[in-house]
């Protein structure tokens, strides 16, 4: 699944960070990645904890979409490449970085369908600290057993497997995923187990295929001591996968997932990998929304690991990873960014996903309560939106709080739920298994609405500062206009004042409000800043002319 003609390559703003080569080569869409279109995986591999090794081969099946001699895969330079074989011969290569260049020795005609084995093995990088940082986690159980885990998302799928390691193309067809593991161990991987096969060696083949679009980074395994629980809700299939000394209070923690379900099925649309069916995996590191098969490993606590981020007392209703990672079926594995640049479009979304569930659960005043609990988090200090081409976010928590913030902005601005509600399944259905960005984004809403939210969506997610309402009084009159980075800025506000509630559309010129007598203080005023995420700077006049 390809999206082309959609990346803006020049850089609107400027990062302190700087680039290279190998962001470049990971991050930028040159020719060697435009002229083919992945269809499938189908890895085959064994992994040995005791060495925290990988061998074995990608078959990658793909289209060819221009004429070319040469693609580029992925592949990170401390893995090996052992041969690459094209129609039965082995083929020449070049690397540079993690990039591995595949020259074919003759021209691949553009609509031919071709396909390739990449046969490798190496040490993976081991995360530090899964899943912020890309990696395997190696560890053990209770039980002295293997645990193993990987989380890539940011770092690169190519980090264990050969892969084009670009989001702005997912397999069409899905992927095959087999793993050979140590006898007595389980490997759990996305979609639908197809069957296991003793290899005769003290390993185990354990097989998985996803029939769905799938990005890259999902694609995941999971090692353990583990053993399967099976619920249902609706026609979907619940698979929890856990080790074997948490069978019980995991069959009573993961009651929450039904409810969740509905919730999220109601409110963005029928769950977007039913084909694949659902999992929840219990890891090794906190989370990750591994595609149909996300890993789990808050302790079975309420909220973060056992404690609230928003402080609120509303982030122990329920179970944090379980709710957000699950938010990404639909926002981040449905719905994907074309650029990790515009991340946003899976995390401002997620987040926002864990203040519908509350919504759904126990109501709008405890959903209002938990997403204005989440101001505290937001800095404020770069814009959402990162470098295109490079592999680069922006690295901060305001593409997850700031962003959901402003899609509850957007939701008081338009003061209709009938139509949020409407425009958000609606945006979850039109985009299901698309690859997109973020002027995609901002046009559905637009015309859903038939309203110009397009400067709203600059200032919050392209400029680092909120919009600031500034307000001066004199006399009975009140004036008031938005400061803001964005041109045409225009977006309502609402305030208490005089005992009566009031609605005012600010711009950036000034206007003029009457009030029914003068104002002495500032305290007499009283924004909404839990419905509208924005700065208030209030100058009273009148304050001055007292004696």
């Amino acid at each position: 699944m390809k999206k082309l003609g959609f990346l803006l390559l020049t850089t609107q703003f400027l990062f302190a960070q700087e680039f290279t080569r190998r962001d470049s080569l990971q991050g930028g869409l040159r020719f060697e990645r435009t002229c083919f279109d992945v269809l499938h995986y189908d890895l085959d591999i064994k992994i040995d904890p005791d060495t925290k090794s990988i061998a074995g081969v990608n078959l990658i099946s793909f289209n060819i979409v221009d004429n070319t001699r040469k693609i580029q895969i992925d592949l990170f330079e401390n893995m090996l490449v052992d041969s690459i074989i094209w129609q039965n011969k082995a083929i020449a290569y070049q690397r540079m970085d993690d990039a591995v260049f595949v020259e074919f020795p003759e021209e691949l005609n553009a609509k031919s369908k071709q396909s390739l084995y990449f046969y490798y093995h190496g040490n993976p990088l081991a995360a530090k600290n899964a899943p912020w940082d890309g990696g395997f986690v190696w560890k053990r159980d209770q039980n002295n057993k293997h645990f193993v885990g990987v989380a890539v998302q940011g770092t690169g799928a190519s980090l264990w497997f050969p892969v084009k390691d670009h989001q702005s193309d997912e397999p069409n067809l899905g992927a095959t995923i087999k793993v050979a593991v140590p006898n007595g161990l389980m490997n759990v991987s996305n979609g639908r187990y197809i069957g296991k096969k003793d290899l005769g060696n003290g390993f185990t083949r354990w097989d998985w295929e996803v029939n769905s679009p799938i990005n890259n980074y999902n694609i995941t395994i999971n090692i353990g001591d583990y053993q399967h629980i099976y619920d249902r809700v609706g026609d979907l299939d619940l698979d929890y996968y856990v080790l074997k000394d948490h069978v019980a209070k995991a069959k009573k923690h993961f009651e929450e997932v039904k409810p969740m379900m509905q919730c999220f099925e109601n409110k963005f649309g029928k769950y977007p990998f039913t084909v694949d069916g659902y999992k929840l995996v219990e890891t090794p590191y906190l989370g990750m929304e591994h595609q149909s098969a996300i890993a789990y490993g808050n302790q079975y606590k309420k909220g973060y690991l056992g404690s609230d981020m928003t402080r609120t007392g509303v982030g122990m209703l329920f179970d944090y990873i379980t709710i957000h990672e699950t938010g990404h079926e639909w926002f981040g594995n449905s719905v994907t960014s074309v650029d990790i640049a515009d991340m946003w479009i899976h995390e401002s979304f997620t987040t926002y996903a864990e203040s519908v569930f509350v919504e759904c659960e126990f109501g709008y005043d405890k959903a209002q309560t938990y997403i204005n609990g989440q101001k505290s988090m937001v800095r404020n200090r770069k814009p959402v939106i990162g470098q295109f081409g490079v592999n680069f976010k922006t690295g901060n928590s305001d593409m997850y709080y700031k962003g959901a913030l402003m899609l509850n902005t957007i939701r008081h601005v338009l003061n209709n739920d009938n139509l949020w509600w409407e425009l958000l399944k609606d945006y979850s259905e039109n985009f299901r298994h698309k690859i997109i960005e973020t002027k995609d984004v901002v046009t559905f809403f637009n015309d859903k609405t038939n309203k110009n939210l397009t400067p709203i969506f600059e200032q919050y997610l392209r400029h680092s500062k909120l919009p600031e309402l500034k307000i001066s009084i004199s006399d009975n009159t009140l004036t008031y206009y938005w400061n803001c980075d964005v041109i045409d800025f225009e977006m309502p506000f609402e305030m208490e004042v005089q005992g009566t509630r009031v609605r005012l559309n600010g711009t950036q010129k000034e206007q003029t409000f009457n009030l029914k007598s003068n104002i002495n203080s500032k305290n007499e005023l009283k924004f909404n800043q839990s419905n509208f995420f924005i700065t208030v700077n209030i100058e009273s006049k009148n304050a001055e002319k007292r004696p």
